[in-house]
């Protein structure tokens, strides 16, 4: 089953389940798919799919330390639960140990040496790894690695 069929019926689901915290979380995921399918005039993918989900969870994680910092842990809270919902949905991520290993495999097959050469090996980088790690802590490795 695609990564939208579930979603779609995990919606019905937590209606069933009256379950309304992840009802409206899945429902801002559809919508977004929903504007890429009526924009774009195509099918959503597994891949589009896992790209939605991480700005979603990207987005959340923003807002959390935005409300930790205002003093609003209630909402918190709630960026907290929706993020534990997104993740249910993402492959399991990367530890920094494989990332570094794939990212150093990169950087060697591209011939990469100095900074100027970032953006070819992020580019690979984020291609290959895809939504297994977040672009921050790709950043910071390649960095590591080409300074």
């Amino acid at each position: 089953m695609s990564l939208n069929k579930q979603i779609k019926q995990d919606i019905k689901d937590a209606m069933r389940a009256k379950d309304v915290l992840k009802r409206d979380t899945l429902r801002n995921i559809q919508a977004v798919v929903k504007q890429i399918e009526v924009d774009e005039r195509r099918d959503v993918t597994d891949e589009d799919m896992e790209a939605i989900l991480m700005k979603y969870l990207k987005q959340r994680e923003d807002a959390k330390v935005q409300f930790a910092e205002a003093g609003r842990d209630d909402l918190v809270a709630k960026e907290d639960a929706e993020i534990a919902i997104i993740k249910v949905y993402l492959p399991e991520p990367m530890s920094d140990d494989e990332l570094e290993e794939i990212i150093k495999e990169i950087v060697s097959s591209l011939n990469a040496t100095t900074m100027k050469d970032m953006g070819k090996v992020m580019g690979k980088a984020k291609s290959t790894i895809g939504s297994r790690a977040d672009g921050g802590r790709i950043n910071q490795i390649v960095k590591s690695i080409l300074s």
